[in-house]
């Protein structure tokens, strides 16, 4: 992506994310590999932790722009959870949750994902950021389906 495509996406991403009321940083400028950080958020889940370390690294990866591909970043933000640090790194390094995020991933592609965030209800999907209008609609369609 080059710069004229960065500010643009930029720009679409800071739309939908003030509409929501969540944060964002306009000035990133990188794009990080996601696949370390969700092996921890599978680890954390172990924890009970899961929802605190999803809000963490959303907030590390769309507003303080840090690189969640790196272990140490992730073994910070892990401590910063109340995580033991030292674990986390050992999780990374070891890649002890390769496997669950490899079984995640094939469950997504077998129903089509192929993109995030996307929302799956009966047997529709809904890919990108949606507004929650969208979202509601999607799911009193559903319900309104004949089981």
């Amino acid at each position: 992506m080059r710069g004229p495509e960065i500010i643009a996406r930029n720009g679409r991403m800071k739309v939908n994310m003030e509409r929501e009321g969540l944060p964002f940083n306009a000035e990133r400028n990188m794009s990080y590999n996601s696949r370390l950080a969700q092996e921890l958020a599978a680890w954390a889940e172990t924890k009970g932790k899961a929802e605190d370390i999803a809000n963490a690294l959303f907030r590390a990866y769309f507003v303080d722009v840090k690189n969640i591909g790196k272990a140490d970043v992730l073994a910070k933000i892990a401590e910063e959870n109340d995580l033991p640090a030292d674990e986390a790194m050992d999780v990374l390094l070891s890649r002890k949750f390769k496997d669950a995020v490899d079984e995640d991933w094939k469950r997504c592609a077998s129903f089509g994902v192929n993109g995030v965030p996307t929302f799956l209800a009966g047997k529709y999907l809904m890919v990108g950021a949606q507004p929650y209008e969208e979202l509601k609609r999607l799911i009193e369609h559903v319900l309104k389906e004949p089981q």
